[in-house]
């Protein structure tokens, strides 16, 4: 199938598999991180419209905190509940390879993490096996699938990576994680649903951390070498 395809098919189920939005009632209990998740998500939701199909659940990548630390959050939105993982970045949004995001693009070639509202489309068997094609729902990453940004699982991005180097490997501009933790995003983040990436260094008690200033790569700038995208399929 063509991407051009894939994309058109992608919005066409979307909007015909679309279920009206429920009102879901803002958690009275939970940290003030999870409470401010909570409002993201129903507000991205809500931006996204029709685009997003299944509205249970909300995948918010925080790459405002560092590699090291659990910024993947699963929000469902029906059991009230937050469950936070790890996640990579892409090597061009940290050429330091110090852990902590520096820039994004949405430039082919930049191996750099894009920032935006994705939908999770199919499973597809991929270079690192079972993976989850994405598609960009915003001008700061609508070539998500030609670049072929994806979610799938990496040994760079278990946890024992951590206990070793202190730190995540990095993507090509992927959503890496560890097989446990992509077996549980392939049951709950797949298939029409809503994932949103950017910098909001929200910590355990809601606070939000001072970021290091955050460059948008723009067409025409260097690029770091490209010689397979891990997500390529």
């Amino acid at each position: 199938m063509k991407r051009r395809e894939l994309i058109k098919g992608g919005l066409v189920a979307g909007a015909v598999l679309a279920a009206p939005a429920r009102a879901f009632a803002m958690p009275q209990q939970g940290s003030l991180r999870d409470r401010e998740l909570f409002a993201i998500a129903k507000r991205e939701l809500d931006r996204a419209g029709n685009a997003i199909w299944k509205r249970d659940i909300v995948g918010i990548a925080d790459f405002g905190l560092h590699s090291a630390e659990r910024r993947f959050h699963f929000v469902n939105l029906e059991r009230e509940e937050v469950q936070s993982f790890h996640v990579s970045h892409g090597m061009g949004s940290d050429p330091e390879h110090d852990g902590f995001l520096k820039r994004y693009s949405n430039v082919e070639g930049s191996n750099a993490t894009s920032r935006g509202a994705y939908v999770t489309w199919e499973w597809y068997q991929g270079r690192y096996g079972t993976s989850v094609r994405l598609g960009g729902l915003d001008d700061t990453n609508e070539a998500a699938l030609r670049r072929y940004i994806v979610m799938h699982r990496a040994d760079y991005a278990e946890p024992s990576h951590i206990d070793r180097w202190g730190r995540l490997g990095r993507s090509n501009g992927c959503f890496a994680m560890g097989e446990e933790q992509f077996r549980i995003a392939l049951l709950n983040l797949s298939g029409g649903r809503l994932l949103f990436a950017d910098s909001l260094g929200l910590a355990n008690e809601g606070e939000r951390l001072a970021s290091n200033t955050i460059e948008l790569l723009q067409p025409g700038r260097p690029l770091a070498s490209q010689r397979y995208n891990p997500g390529n399929y």
